[in-house]
């Protein structure tokens, strides 16, 4: 189910939920980067996330995320504006060094449980081969961590973060590193399983 191939079928299946935008909404786009795992590491591919660095301010700071960003005036499309913010973040050419494996459902921005007009597009790719990676300012750390753990929910856990001066418990996953993804990463982790198989259902 979590080859790369499986998840290519997957998603061709898939068709995207879309939101209608609005001239005020803002749009972003985000990149699902997988590599197939080495025969015999047991588990079939990885998925990278990145820490987004310390910054006042931002409703994301620290948070684990994917590289991505919003779309800008010279961006033809979301699947460019995804492109070119792994580039500026990770220094990842995803043109050269990936192909494209489908879209997953937009999401709308619900930072501290404030609802933005802002929408999400993700898309997924599969490396051909690794490259190095050269993070920005803005990423403190880039992890590859296993899908498997995540569809199976045997990393499924819970953690207790201050929205509004009040502790708020999550629901997310722990993934290498001791690192917790919640939050909108999680949302799109869950529409991922979801859309590769209908009959998944959340832990």
């Amino acid at each position: 189910m979590f080859s790369i191939d499986s998840i290519q079928a997957g998603l061709a299946r898939h068709v995207p939920t879309t939101y209608q935008v609005g001239r005020d909404t803002r749009q972003a786009a985000v990149a699902l980067i997988l590599r197939p795992r080495p025969t015999g590491s047991g588990g079939e591919t990885d998925i990278l996330f990145i820490r987004r660095a310390e910054k006042d301010g931002d409703p994301w700071s620290g948070h684990m995320a994917f590289p991505g960003g919003h779309l800008d005036t010279d961006d033809e499309s979301l699947i460019e504006a995804a492109t070119r913010e792994t580039q500026e973040e990770i220094g990842l050419d995803l043109s050269n060094t990936a192909m494209r494996v489908g879209g997953l459902d937009q999401q709308r921005a619900m930072p501290r449980d404030r609802t933005l007009n802002m929408l999400i597009a993700p898309f997924v790719f599969a490396l051909h081969h690794e490259p190095a990676f050269r993070p920005n300012h803005e990423v403190a750390e880039v992890v590859w961590t296993p899908l498997e753990p995540m569809a199976y929910g045997t990393n499924h856990t819970h953690e207790e973060r201050i929205i509004s001066g009040t502790p708020t418990r999550f629901g997310g996953y722990r993934i290498n590193g001791g690192h917790f993804v919640w939050g909108l990463t999680y949302r799109v982790m869950q529409t991922l399983f979801e859309a590769l198989d209908d009959s998944w259902v959340a832990p």
